[in-house]
């Protein structure tokens, strides 16, 4: 079956850098394009990047923008969020995506904070 498998969230002053991966497994991994989404408290999910199957085409959400980086690796079905300069709005439970078949993975805790 498929699985998402997210980690490297963890508290973090502002400024700072984390890089999130998602470990998938049950797939193909190389065959789909993926998405990192957020949620943060009292806020709706909302996407924040994404990335074609090989990784030759990557898009972001404007509040990321010229600071996160998604990247993927197919031979080891690992996707990478590297996030530098954080803001204390950067503050959510980070998801990994895959469209098709609509999977998710469990979130990972993402705290920007002094």
């Amino acid at each position: 079956q498929v699985q998402l498998v997210e980690s490297g969230g963890a508290l973090v002053q502002p400024g700072g850098s984390l890089r999130l991966s998602c470990a998938a497994s049950g797939f193909t991994f190389s065959s789909y394009s993926m998405r990192w989404y957020r949620q943060a408290p009292g806020k709706e999910r909302e996407w924040v990047a994404y990335i074609t199957s090989a990784g030759g085409s990557r898009d972001y959400a404007d509040s990321v923008k010229g600071r996160f980086t998604i990247s993927r690796d197919n031979a080891k079905n690992t996707m990478y969020l590297q996030m530098n300069n954080l803001k204390p709005e950067d503050t959510a439970v980070y998801y990994c995506y895959r469209l098709i078949g609509d999977y998710w993975g469990q979130g990972t805790q993402v705290t920007v904070s002094p």
